[in-house]
């Protein structure tokens, strides 16, 4: 019954109960990645592409779509991640979720947010006064 209400009421964690009768009307499972997120593709959208969509594991985060996925997700490529031995180029990062809002988020110096004081200011920097 939780599940039924999270997928009723909510768009962010997992799916809605639209895209699940949408993926089991015309949806054709191609894959699966690291984290869980399984992906779909079927049917056609106003331009006669082929759609293609991911159902998160989780809370909707695009940012955990691995860069195979995306570049598959958004037609750049035509096969899919799990029918080709995709390896990443070496000028890839490894994946890093996006922590924005959480306690691992990027806090510089000088931040409210960090108890370290923002470096001064030398040289190239003339503080502006009104008159």
């Amino acid at each position: 019954m939780k599940t039924f209400l999270t997928q009723f009421f909510t768009w962010w964690n997992g799916q809605t109960l639209g895209t699940r009768y949408f993926t089991w009307r015309h949806g054709r499972r191609v894959g699966e990645d690291a984290f869980g997120n399984v992906y779909y593709e079927g049917g056609k959208d106003a331009d006669g592409a082929t759609r293609r969509w991911v159902i998160y594991n989780g809370y909707a985060e695009a940012s955990t779509v691995p860069p195979g996925w995306s570049g598959w997700l958004h037609h750049r490529v035509d096969i899919p991640p799990s029918q080709e031995d995709y390896t990443p180029h070496p000028w890839e990062r490894p994946f890093e979720p996006n922590m924005t809002g959480t306690p691992g988020a990027y806090r510089p110096r000088g931040s409210m947010l960090n108890p370290e004081s923002r470096p001064r200011a030398d040289g190239d920097y003339d503080a502006w006064t009104p008159g």
